[in-house]
């Protein structure tokens, strides 16, 4: 297993406590909730922080955030449905690339300006290089993902044992899936920046992954332990 440095290390030279600057962040990216709203409850515990200084830790700690997390990630499926949603950037719609297993385990995500053949392979190989290689992949009806996945097997980037379908009934999963994502975003009112969205957007698909039980949490306090323990437990070296 990697091993990191104290967390402590990470909030050397804060302003404020490692702990709030944890709770912030987790409470952003798991429940219904904007910048302000944020802003508000640390007020209420005596805690005065700007909206702008919320985002700027979130933008900052989660990537680090999840690079612990990953350390007790549980293997997902082979059989992965395939499907795109849209979101806002700066007014500006963009596309949400994302796949589950067929348990309904989040596989991963890749978010992308145009909805064509080299978005989806570009999701198909990070989802690849950060989990594992599919068995089986169930897509809806749009033909550049079919496209992409036949020039990945020609090319030998996929497997030609891959199986490729397409059913609406087997990617209603995903479809729902996606609602977890979105009904966390809509709070925000929007992004302004792609690659800020990159990093909030991964932040909420870890915490949805927490909640799906995608982590091993034997060692961190198991169900008994509360969210904030378990997230103390998993970014502690």
């Amino acid at each position: 297993m990697q091993s990191f440095n104290p967390i402590e290390t990470a909030f050397k030279g804060r302003h404020f406590d490692g702990q709030i600057i944890i709770l912030c962040v987790t409470w952003y990216t798991s429940f219904k909730l904007s910048l302000r709203d944020l802003v508000i409850m640390m007020a209420d515990r005596g805690i005065s922080v700007t909206h702008t200084t919320i985002l700027r830790w979130v933008q900052r700690y989660l990537p680090e955030f999840e690079k612990r997390w990953r350390r007790y990630a549980r293997r997902v499926g082979g059989s992965w449905r395939m499907d795109e949603t849209y979101i806002k950037v700066h007014g500006q719609w963009v596309y949400l690339y994302r796949a589950v297993d067929k348990a309904g385990q989040t596989v991963d995500f890749f978010l992308s300006r145009n909805r064509d053949v080299n978005a989806a392979k570009s999701f198909l190989r990070s989802a690849m290089t950060n989990t594992r290689v599919p068995t089986k992949i169930t897509l809806d009806a749009y033909a550049a993902s079919h496209r992409a996945v036949r020039e990945m097997k020609e090319s030998g980037e996929l497997p030609g044992r891959v199986k490729v379908r397409s059913s609406q009934y087997l990617n209603n999963l995903v479809e729902q899936d996606h609602r977890r994502v979105k009904q966390r975003i809509r709070p925000m009112l929007g992004f302004k920046r792609f690659d800020n969205a990159v990093v909030t957007i991964s932040g909420i698909e870890l915490a949805e992954k927490i909640k799906k039980g995608q982590f091993k949490t034997g060692k961190l306090g198991g169900c008994k332990a509360t969210m904030t323990e378990l997230w103390n437990a998993a970014l502690a070296a």
